[in-house]
């Protein structure tokens, strides 16, 4: 690694030049010992093992490559517990935030009232469900599972890049990268002082249970099926929860119950945790063309006899505009200042906005605000002159359908390439389970962009993922 070179980025394994990473010397000195044809040994060793093991997603919009593993770098993302310690506060405090929005906005309005959030933004919302006004949810949670993404700037402060409150996905990769790095990389983990995050199925179960309307209850996973893109992780919390996964086809509803078949009659379901968006859930309720729901269960779900994890209607807060407000929710709801800020976003809604984003347009990222997975974003600097026009174009026919950012240099990790060891860029997205509390998983899942030069760290974009290591306190 005597070679490397971040250049002017914040490095996550060496720090900056005026903030040097003292918590990861151990490491660096052992991956130092170690010449780049062993690297790529056991870089290969583990990818050949990922795909012995089905560790794979899908990409729908690629013909050539259907079923593909999750591209795995061994060099970890190192983080030290004093950053942890802030990082975790900061996801608290926005779930806490996030959920007295939604509570909030499906009953009292208050923050809607007072003018904080324009009202249409909210009502307007294509996630907005209005049966859930006037619902209450135990422990006034609705997000019971939340991943926020993350990414650190040239100057080393952590920012908020985007909410993900309805499914969000990656935690299997988390939990899978941790055992693969201690079967292919033991001698680079010995005494480092590592925290664990094989605790996660047992944490996402006891939130199930907390919210179930009976003791005992009987906890499902709800799936779409064999062809959804995260169809492995579907598979692995189920095991690591120890419940049933189940399909739509597998649910019925009898008397405003929940019911699943099985070989010895039907046997009654009280709490669900659903990898299926709201659209889909209800045919009767939602998209009647939807063959991957249960019919009659929002009624259920209104009546008390069932419990879904996330509740519905949790989109709204997930939506790229609404992101933008979430520092005022912060201030309002909890009088507080956000301890991660966002990053700095324009509502292109607001015609202020749109013309500094037109203005701006090559020195900006534009971002539709429904999109997941990297799909519709143009980044300014990087976009063709083509590009550009067609962006504008889209602004201009539909501008409440965009946010503008500027440029984050995100912060690099030093990864195992071709030819050599290179900094590529890395974000991070925490996972947080709450159900009378909040509990974050220490790291998270650390994407990298391999493509040289691209600032896209998603899986359906080419991205893969790396090892989140959270230190000890000991050893920070």
């Amino acid at each position: 690694m005597s070679s490397y070179n971040p250049g002017l980025y914040f490095d996550e394994l060496f720090g900056a030049m005026d903030l040097p990473a003292e918590h990861t010397a151990l490491i660096r000195q052992r991956l130092a010992a170690l010449d780049f044809d062993e690297l790529r040994r056991r870089a290969q060793d583990a990818e050949r093992e990922l795909y012995n093991l089905g560790i794979t997603f899908i990409v729908y919009s690629d013909k050539d490559a259907v079923d593909r593993i999750l591209p795995f770098d061994v060099i970890p993302r190192v983080i030290s517990a004093p950053e942890w310690k802030h990082l975790e506060a900061g996801v608290t405090q926005r779930v806490a935030a996030l959920n007295l929005f939604l509570h909030d906005i499906y009953h009292d309005q208050k923050i809607l009232k007072d003018g904080v959030i324009p009202r249409d933004l909210v009502e307007g919302n294509h996630n907005f469900r209005p049966q859930m006004i006037g619902l209450d949810v135990p422990f006034n949670t609705y997000i019971h599972i939340m991943g926020t993404d993350l990414v650190r700037d040239r100057h080393g402060t952590f920012r908020v890049l985007e909410d993900n409150g309805r499914v969000p996905s990656g935690v299997s990769y988390v939990v899978e990268n941790r055992h693969m790095m201690q079967r292919v990389f033991p001698d680079l983990m010995q005494d480092i002082g590592i925290r664990p995050v094989d605790n996660y199925g047992h944490k996402l179960l006891d939130a199930m249970v907390e919210i179930a309307p009976v003791d005992d209850p009987q906890v499902v996973l709800l799936s779409p099926g064999t062809y959804n893109s995260a169809y492995f992780e579907h598979i692995f919390l189920a095991r690591e929860m120890g419940v049933p996964l189940v399909e739509g086809r597998d649910l019925v509803v009898d008397n405003d119950r929940v019911f699943m078949k099985t070989t010895n009659g039907l046997a009654p379901v009280h709490s669900i945790y659903r990898r299926l968006d709201d659209a889909f859930l209800d045919p009767k309720a939602f998209n009647p063309d939807s063959l991957l729901g249960v019919p009659g269960i929002l009624e259920a779900y209104r009546k008390g006899n069932v419990a879904l994890a996330n509740a519905i209607g949790t989109g709204v807060a997930d939506d790229k505009a609404v992101y933008c407000y979430v520092p005022r929710m912060i201030k309002y709801y909890l009088d507080q200042e956000p301890i991660i800020p966002n990053v700095d976003t324009r509502i292109c809604r607001e015609p202020d906005a749109l013309q500094y984003t037109l203005d701006n347009l090559a020195d900006l990222v534009v971002k539709p605000v429904g999109e997941a997975g990297g799909y519709g974003i143009t980044i300014g600097p990087r976009a063709s002159k083509a590009e550009l026009e067609d962006c504008r174009a889209k602004l201009l026919a539909d501008p409440s359908n965009y946010i503008s950012q500027p440029v984050v240099d995100l912060s690099v990790c030093p990864t195992v390439c071709d030819d050599a060891i290179e900094p590529r860029h890395v974000d991070l997205r925490p996972f947080a389970i709450t159900g009378k509390s909040t509990w974050v998983l220490p790291g998270g899942l650390s994407r990298v962009a391999l493509k040289k030069g691209t600032l896209i760290v998603n899986s359906s974009q080419g991205g893969g993922s790396k090892d989140t290591w959270v230190l000890e306190g000991g050893a920070a």
